[in-house]
C-alpha cells in the first residue's frame, strides 16, 4: 500500500509535469501556434502550453466538474495562469469535448490529458476524439494522454480519421497512479495534408 501511495504521489506531485514538459518538447513548437486543450481543467497542461507560446495563443475547454478532478473551475484555471504570467495569451471556453465550440481547422496543436475517459460511453468517447481532429489545422498535432481501457480505442478512432504518423506508446513509471496496473499512454497523430 506504501508503494502504491508513493507512485500515485509522485504522479500527481511531479511526473505528470516532467512527462508534459518532454511531450511539449517533441511537438518543437515555434511560438506562434493556436493550441487547444480539451478538458484543461486547472490548467497544468494548458499553462506548459500557454509558456511556450510568446506570440500565440492557448485555448481550454471544459465542463468544469468537480467530479472529474477536485476544485475544478475556470476561476481556479484563471488565477493559475495570472499567476504563471501567461493570462494575457490564454482563453478559457465552457464546452462539451464531444462538440467543441471552435471552427474546423482553426488549432495547430489539440492536447488532452487525462479527460477522455471520463466520458462514459464509447460513442462519446469516439465523438470528443473525431473533434480533437476536426478542429486541427492540415498538419496540425494531436497529443491525447490518458488512462484505461479507452486508449486502444483512440488509436482504432483514430485510423479511420483523415491522419498519419498515428502512434501509441506508453508513458512509464513516472506516470503509474498506483502502479502498473494503472499505466498512463499517450496517442499522437497529425491532420493529413490535402
Amino acid at each position: 500500500m506504501a508503494v502504491t501511495f508513493v507512485l500515485y504521489a509522485h504522479a500527481t506531485r511531479r511526473g505528470k509535469f516532467a512527462v508534459w514538459e518532454e511531450l511539449l518538447d517533441e511537438l518543437e513548437l515555434r511560438g506562434d501556434e493556436q493550441l487547444l486543450d480539451l478538458g484543461c481543467g486547472r490548467g497544468a497542461v494548458l499553462l506548459a502550453g500557454a509558456r511556450r507560446l510568446p506570440k500565440g495563443r492557448a485555448v481550454g475547454v471544459d465542463l468544469w466538474r468537480g467530479v472529474d478532478q477536485s476544485g475544478n473551475a475556470q476561476s481556479a484555471t484563471s488565477r493559475n495562469a495570472q499567476a504563471e504570467g501567461v493570462h494575457s495569451r490564454v482563453e478559457l471556453r465552457t464546452g462539451d469535448l464531444r462538440d467543441v465550440p471552435f471552427s474546423e481547422g482553426e488549432f495547430d496543436v489539440v492536447l488532452s490529458s487525462l479527460a477522455i475517459h471520463n466520458i462514459k460511453d464509447v460513442e462519446g468517447r469516439r465523438r470528443a476524439v473525431a473533434e480533437a481532429v476536426r478542429v486541427l489545422r492540415p498538419g496540425g498535432r494531436l497529443v491525447i494522454v490518458d488512462i484505461g481501457r479507452s486508449v486502444p480505442l483512440y488509436g482504432d478512432i483514430l485510423g479511420a480519421l483523415p491522419v498519419s504518423g498515428l502512434g501509441v506508446r506508453s508513458l512509464g513509471w513516472r506516470m503509474w497512479w498506483g502502479g502498473p496496473w494503472m499505466r498512463t499512454r499517450v496517442v499522437t497523430a497529425s491532420r493529413t495534408v490535402g
